[in-house]
């Protein structure tokens, strides 16, 4: 695609990459066939078609309205564009420029500041946690939709103390310790019973995927140079007791952090670092193959497993990390009986970190058509890979909803009983 960027942006990093990734775009159209948002509104600018055509006017100069800006927001993020796009076109990467630059000349309502300053900065509070406790001890009295984002309370279960020579760091998140603890400690005890050793680096916090996709972006980089200087002592060239990966076990986070390279590439503090984090950061199921082995002498044949686990693979992992099918398949190695839906499960669940707060309706719609296709399978529980779509997903079921390392996890501990 033929690009004249304004003077404005000719020249400027954003512009530079927004460039590009227009001139791979050759308007085919493919994606629009599998957007979530097309296909619920049928409206080409609710397409990656239409947005990538919305950004290019206002890069060429065109003055963004109140209905660019929305167009914007109602995108979920979830690249399953990118899987489809024949061109190999950046679409996530362009849309958060876009985003970035539209924001800068179109004011937002009162209203709507004020609810994404509240997301931004109170979801990677230390007061997140309390907030979340009180918010759970008076669950049965809050609003339905309030009630939707307060998960029941969880035990976290013991965080495993034994020494191994293999060694990795793990990510615990910004909510994830006070809305599913279990998930993570579920993770450091499957990683201790293949002998991998958990280091917890409490100075790591947000991966800072929440400020940036809501347009604080200096925000967000600040967030993932914190991470780094947290994680430097134990990946540098010289660290004296090294470890192998840094594992995430939320994929919205994971796809976050492997971006850090790009993201800091023109921080000459930070870019060689950035690039280190990424190229060490690995999603839990990429460390599934090597862990089977030892796993599978714990599980033993006649260990109980549990029926069905339907499995949703989460946006940010199928099209975010191009990861596809390990999970299903090394949790079959082990004997469980991990089905996809038979239809439709390339497709978002309408979490997408916030969205499901700031576009309540689509983010439903959404739910409820994944929710319909997982159910078709009967599963006793359905299983994913991140903490968003787990807890938007249980919002509309009463089938249990959980991370697959906790499944995996339960069938460890009753094989060691």
């Amino acid at each position: 695609m033929q690009t004249q960027l304004a003077p404005a942006y000719a020249g400027t990093p954003d512009g530079q990459a927004a460039e590009a990734i227009l001139r791979k775009c050759v308007h085919c159209g493919f994606c629009t066939a599998t957007c979530p948002t097309y296909q619920l509104l049928g409206d080409e600018l609710d397409g990656p078609r239409g947005r990538i055509y919305l950004i290019k006017q206002v890069l060429e100069g065109a003055e963004p309205t109140r209905k660019t800006q929305q167009h914007l927001d109602r995108c979920l993020t979830c690249r399953n564009c990118e899987s489809t796009c024949p061109s190999g076109v950046e679409y996530g990467h362009l849309v958060d420029i876009g985003r970035k630059i539209v924001d800068q000349k179109v004011e937002r309502p009162a209203a709507e500041r004020a609810v994404r300053w509240l997301l931004k900065e109170g979801l990677p509070s230390p007061v997140f946690g309390p907030a979340m406790k009180l918010g759970q001890a008076v669950r049965p009295l809050l609003p339905a939709n309030l009630r939707n984002k307060v998960p029941a309370r969880q035990e976290a279960g013991n965080w495993p103390n034994q020494a191994h020579d293999r060694r990795v760091l793990m990510l615990e998140g910004c909510v994830q310790p006070a809305m599913m603890p279990n998930i993570n400690t579920a993770t450091a005890r499957v990683l201790d019973a293949a002998g991998i050793e958990v280091i917890r680096v409490p100075k790591a916090g947000c991966c800072g995927a929440v400020k940036f996709h809501l347009n604080d972006q200096t925000g967000g980089l600040d967030e993932m140079r914190a991470n780094i200087d947290a994680w430097w002592p134990w990946i540098r060239p010289d660290a004296p007791t090294p470890v192998e990966a840094i594992v995430m076990n939320a994929s919205g986070c994971g796809v976050t952090v492997k971006e850090y390279g790009h993201l800091l590439q023109h921080d000459p503090a930070y870019a060689e670092k950035a690039r280190r984090v990424s190229e060490l950061t690995q999603d839990l199921s990429e460390l599934l193959p090597t862990l089977v082995p030892a796993l599978r002498d714990r599980l033993t044949a006649g260990s109980e497993r549990p029926g069905t686990l339907a499995y949703h693979p989460p946006c940010t992992l199928q099209h975010g990390q191009k990861l596809r099918g390990g999970v299903e398949k090394w949790l079959g190695e082990l004997g469980f009986d991990v089905q996809v839906a038979r239809y439709e499960s390339h497709l978002c669940c309408g979490s997408a970190g916030t969205y499901s707060v700031l576009n309540p309706g689509l983010s439903y719609q959404l739910r409820d058509r994944k929710l319909s296709h997982l159910g078709a399978l009967q599963p006793q529980a359905i299983v994913s890979a991140n903490i968003g779509c787990i807890t938007h997903l249980q919002s509309g079921t009463d089938t249990p909803v959980k991370h697959w390392v906790e499944a995996l996890d339960e069938a460890l501990q009753a094989a060691a009983v």
